[in-house]
């Protein structure tokens, strides 16, 4: 017997690594699987989990334009599903391997479908999840020179499966100027009262619109960023002259726009679009005046009505650097 100061003795073993080794049939079933173990195996309280998969698995996904083409985009996933209180864990490799099934095609919401029922089925699931995220490019005009330049849209696509229901959701974020309505009326009072220079403040603003897609609508991303325009028309610009610094300048003054105008203005045109169901609009001015930010949320509809209590989802609002 060794004593408490002996050195232990291990088997010596084979420490190359055996390239030609094959995996039969009888081998992987030998295999300990102790994630897919019995409940008596389970750590902690035996409760169920409403959450657990893969996040930030990344590949190149096609997806189509509205002019009839494709562009190819790198796109983050992130897949869960629920897990119930009788066992231990989920093989989260299965998630990865269903989405590579379908990732060669053409992206739909009804690939998205099958690959969300392809992981629900494997992984005996009754809830799942899946959440892509991307940065879509459009060719975007400048005001007057006839610049053009490419414009980056975060974007994120879910598709949410609960009690049997699923939902298609869509998340974009747009940055926009916003002039402040009261700085510009302070400013024209000094040049007309007491003739002095003055410049009303602007600021560089993001907007984050989810919308909840309504069954069999064909929503292009196009569409969105439209509609976000005919909205609040002052989009930051990518390519400019001096001319089109001053339009800038011209199309600020006649768009100011408050946080709570910028929500109620995206939000009266996306109740105009019948494709649309419940939606949540979320901006921020991040001011150029104060060293804060201002803030607004607007909910319409179930979806979305317990964020409406969650001021903290305001803190992951910020413009693209």
């Amino acid at each position: 017997m060794n004593s408490p100061l002996s050195p232990t003795a291990y088997p010596v073993l084979d420490r190359s690594y055996d390239a030609d080794f094959t995996v039969d049939a009888a081998y992987r079933a030998s295999m300990p699987d102790l994630q897919n173990g019995p409940a008596s195996l389970i750590v902690g309280a035996n409760v169920a989990i409403q959450h657990v998969g893969i996040s930030n698995f990344r590949l190149p996904i096609r997806y189509r334009t509205k002019d009839g083409g494709e562009v190819t985009l790198e796109t983050s996933v992130t897949g869960t599903v629920s897990l119930e209180a009788d066992r231990k864990g989920i093989n989260m490799s299965r998630i990865m391997r269903s989405f590579y099934t379908h990732s060669d095609k053409h992206f739909s919401i009804e690939v998205l479908a099958a690959a969300l029922d392809d992981y629900k089925q494997d992984l005996d699931s009754m809830d799942a999840r899946i959440q892509m995220r991307f940065s879509y490019p459009i060719r975007v005009s400048s005001l007057r020179s006839g610049l053009s330049g490419w414009q980056y849209y975060d974007i994120a696509l879910e598709l949410i499966e609960h009690q049997g229901r699923q939902r298609r959701i869509m998340h974009v974020d747009y940055v926009y100027s916003s002039t402040c309505p009261c700085s510009l009326e302070l400013a024209e009072h000094a040049r007309q009262g007491r003739g002095r220079l003055a410049t009303p403040h602007s600021q560089r603003s993001v907007a984050r619109l989810s919308v909840v897609m309504q069954p069999g609508e064909r929503l292009w991303f196009e569409d969105m960023i439209d509609l976000c325009r005919r909205a609040v028309p002052t989009e930051t610009q990518v390519m400019v002259k001096r001319e089109d610094e001053q339009a800038f300048a011209e199309l600020n003054a006649a768009n100011p726009v408050f946080v709570e105008d910028a929500v109620r203005s995206f939000a009266e045109q996306l109740l105009s679009d019948p494709r649309i169901g419940d939606f949540r609009v979320m901006a921020s001015h991040q001011e150029s005046l104060h060293s804060h930010d201002a803030v607004s949320m607007l909910v319409q509809g179930p979806t979305f009505a317990s964020d409406s209590l969650d001021p903290a989802l305001f803190s992951g609002l910020q413009h693209r650097a």
